[in-house]
Order: structure tokens, then C-alpha cells, then sequence
């Protein structure tokens, strides 16, 4: 099953979280503001991750962040069959803010 680290208040992962609702067998969400347990295991990875030094470099958070079963880290959604924000097919920030959610 494949981890996704993301947040309701990120676009980003909102885009996400659409794609895998009902897909449960193959992606667990993990909100990280929900509760202090899933903020501190998705900072652990990101403080120890190489996957997330760009990021880091930049000042992003680095979310959504999806984690394989073999314990592999990536930041791109095509990576696990998803589709990221803002590619053909997705989108714009502007249709999430008008409440196009997963569209």
C-alpha cells in the first residue's frame, strides 16, 4: 500500500486525495495536520529523506509526498499512477478555489 502525506489545505494534495478516494487496497492518506502523531512521523521523513532536499532548499513543505512499500520516497504522483496538479487533464488553482474540487 502507498503512503500519501498531504493536508485538506494544500490544493496540491486535495487533487490527489480525489484520485484515491475509494482506492483504499492500494493508497492510505495521511492527513498531517489532523493530529500531532502524523505531523511528527511525516517531519521524520522529510528531516531524513534526500527525496525532500530540493524542497527543503526552496522552502516548500514538500507535500503531497507518496511512500511505496519498499519504503521509497517520491514527490511525483505519475511516479505511483496519479496525476499531478497542473498537467493536461488537471486543474487550474483557480477552479480548486472556486470549489472545482478534483476536477
Amino acid at each position: 500500500m502507498i503512503k500519501v502525506y498531504g493536508m485538506p489545505t494544500c490544493p496540491y494534495c486535495d487533487y490527489i486525495h480525489k484520485q484515491i478516494e475509494g482506492r483504499e487496497d492500494e493508497f492510505r492518506y495521511i492527513n498531517i495536520g489532523e493530529n500531532i502523531r502524523n505531523m511528527s512521523a511525516f517531519t521524520r521523513l522529510r528531516d531524513t529523506n534526500p527525496a525532500f532536499d530540493r524542497m527543503k532548499a526552496i522552502g516548500d513543505v514538500g507535500i503531497p509526498a507518496f511512500v511505496l512499500e519498499d519504503g521509497t520516497v517520491t514527490l511525483k504522483p505519475e511516479d505511483v499512477g496519479l496525476v499531478e496538479f497542473g498537467t493536461p487533464g488537471a486543474c487550474s488553482i483557480e477552479d480548486h478555489r472556486s470549489g472545482r474540487k478534483g476536477c
